[in-house]
């Protein structure tokens, strides 16, 4: 579905990501996974290009999108989040919804804000997270975990064949973080593909089909959970040999 070849982004002398290369199979969870300076999130950029990468290639179903404007690559079917919320304070849930998928051209100045198709689909997305009952508060009275489940709404509003989340449990409580990892298990049962950054290694080793790890901007390892955890590389990446799972 997706695959990256030496993909590098340099800031003047520093290397955020430095030929990485990496693939995700369609229809599989993948988590890109280092400590923090890995470069995942400037990979994360550089992908659905809100960075523009300095060399390399991003593949998509076979097709080359690292040339291509932010809202072209999610017109191809990839959608992301980002780590801090970019919701729209004045508006409310189910506007920020509709207006953050919009993916068309002038002739969308002539069509109502929000059409009665757009409502329903954004109604339905909302009932499937389980926040109907906010869908008409405004971006401003929304908790931090609530935005989280907006933003997931909002990707989930343009049909997306890959989404890229990164760190959607981040900072929520441990109860909305098990609904989110429901809802991730239950759009790839769909079909949908996953791509995911998140620091909480115990999450990440039981939703991964496949995990790929970043370290000083370079891919170190790459395999199902198993394979990575044991890795001597990735011991020695966090916390200078200690991988502690289940206190991550």
């Amino acid at each position: 579905m997706l695959e990256v070849k030496n993909l590098c982004k340099y800031y003047g002398g520093i290397k955020a990501v430095d030929q990485a290369s990496f693939k995700v199979e369609a229809g599989s969870i993948t988590a890109l996974i280092g400590p923090n300076g890995a470069g995942k999130t400037t990979a994360f950029n550089c992908i659905s290009r809100t960075a523009v990468p300095t060399a390399g290639e991003v593949w998509l179903d076979g097709e080359r999108i690292d040339h291509l404007r932010p809202h072209k690559i999610t017109a191809k079917g990839l959608s992301r989040t980002f780590q801090i919320s970019r919701n729209l304070a004045d508006m409310t849930v189910i506007e920020n919804i509709v207006v953050q998928s919009k993916v068309e051209g002038l002739m969308g100045l002539f069509r109502p804000a929000i059409t009665a198709e757009e409502r329903d689909k954004a109604m339905s997305i909302l009932d499937f997270l389980g926040i109907t009952r906010i869908a008409y508060e405004d971006g401003h009275n929304l908790s931090y975990g609530q935005k989280k489940l907006m933003d997931l709404a909002a990707l989930l509003m343009s049909d997306p064949k890959i989404i890229l989340l990164d760190e959607p449990a981040g900072g929520v409580n441990p109860s909305l973080m098990e609904e989110i990892v429901v809802r991730i298990r239950t759009l790839n049962d769909k079909g949908l593909t996953v791509l995911i950054v998140e620091h909480n290694m115990d999450l990440i080793m039981r939703l991964s089909h496949n995990v790929v790890v970043m370290a000083h901007g370079k891919v170190i390892c790459q395999g199902t959970p198993d394979i990575v955890r044991k890795d001597p590389q990735v011991l020695e990446a966090y916390l200078g040999g200690v991988l502690d799972v289940e206190a991550a």
